[in-house]
């Protein structure tokens, strides 16, 4: 049995040999036992070790960070990097949200716009939709071939083992939430006229393709999930628990990285005098 507070291997895709990652198994409602109360209480105390460790990220500047975040419409990526990051300093992280490709973007390999913003030695990069859109949307809505998207899962592991191989670790997260939960948040923006802003009439179409989404990201979860990147799948339900489980698995990366504060020799005495 899988230890609690290993969250990465809890929360690791997971794929047999000669069998792909199944998103049936995982359950987007599991807690790992934690209450709401609990699991606050625990970010809370997570902030306070990622400032620690952020600020000693940001000033040695030797390594960066990706944050890859993907999850069906209602998922909760803006709600994660709104309740993960809070506290943070925000000279260090950059949030990006992508869209569909503009004309210009298209013109360009699909990689070249997400080139373009990677994070700096020192930085936290967050991708709000991510580069696999390229392999999920544009498969379900057959936007490219499928020679063309089968292509480009290798065309994706290269470039993150050219990131890797540049310094940048990469976290990947899918966080997973129910077809019944999506409706219930759908129904609850539509209710709620602050919420009218977030609300597409898109999503609605989109929900006819469920299936067709889950069996891309099934794909695209077993393809592009190597040992030194690997795909997290979040149950995304609860959402205190998918932030917790987020900042959890962060502070463990961040803690494995080790940043330290540069050592700096300097006169003390000389420059106290002055």
């Amino acid at each position: 049995m899988v230890a609690r507070t290993d969250v990465r291997a809890l929360h690791r895709a997971r794929s047999g040999t000669g069998r792909r990652v199944s998103l049936a198994d995982v359950d987007p409602d599991f807690t790992d036992g934690l209450s709401e109360k609990k699991s606050l209480k625990k970010l809370d105390k997570q902030h306070l070790k990622l400032f620690g460790l952020q600020d000693r990220l940001w000033a040695e500047r030797r390594h960066a960070v990706l944050i890859c975040l993907q999850a069906m419409d209602t998922g909760g990526k803006d709600g994660t990097v709104k309740h993960v990051m809070s506290g943070l300093n925000p000279m260090g992280i950059d949030v990006q949200a992508f869209k569909a490709p503009t004309p210009a973007e298209k013109r360009h390999h699909f990689l070249w716009r997400f080139k373009r913003v990677l994070p700096a030695p020192g930085h936290m990069e967050i991708f709000n939709r991510t580069h696999y859109e390229d392999v999920l949307v544009a498969r379900v809505n057959k936007l490219a071939s499928a020679d063309t998207i089968e292509r480009r899962y290798g065309e994706i592991n290269r470039w993150e083992q050219q990131l890797q191989k540049a310094g940048i670790t990469i976290l990947k997260f899918y966080l997973h939430i129910s077809y019944e939960e999506q409706r219930r948040r759908l129904t609850e923006r539509l209710l709620d006229p602050t919420k009218h802003w977030k609300f597409s009439e898109n999503d609605i179409d989109q929900r006819a393709y469920w299936h067709d989404y889950m069996n891309a990201y099934e794909i695209a979860l077993t393809r592009c999930s190597p040992a030194s990147a690997p795909w997290y799948v979040i149950p995304a339900n609860n959402k205190w628990y998918r932030d917790w489980a987020v900042a959890q698995i962060l502070r463990e990366t961040l803690t494995e990285l080790d940043p330290q504060y540069p050592l700096v020799e300097l006169d003390v005495d000389r420059l106290l005098e002055r």
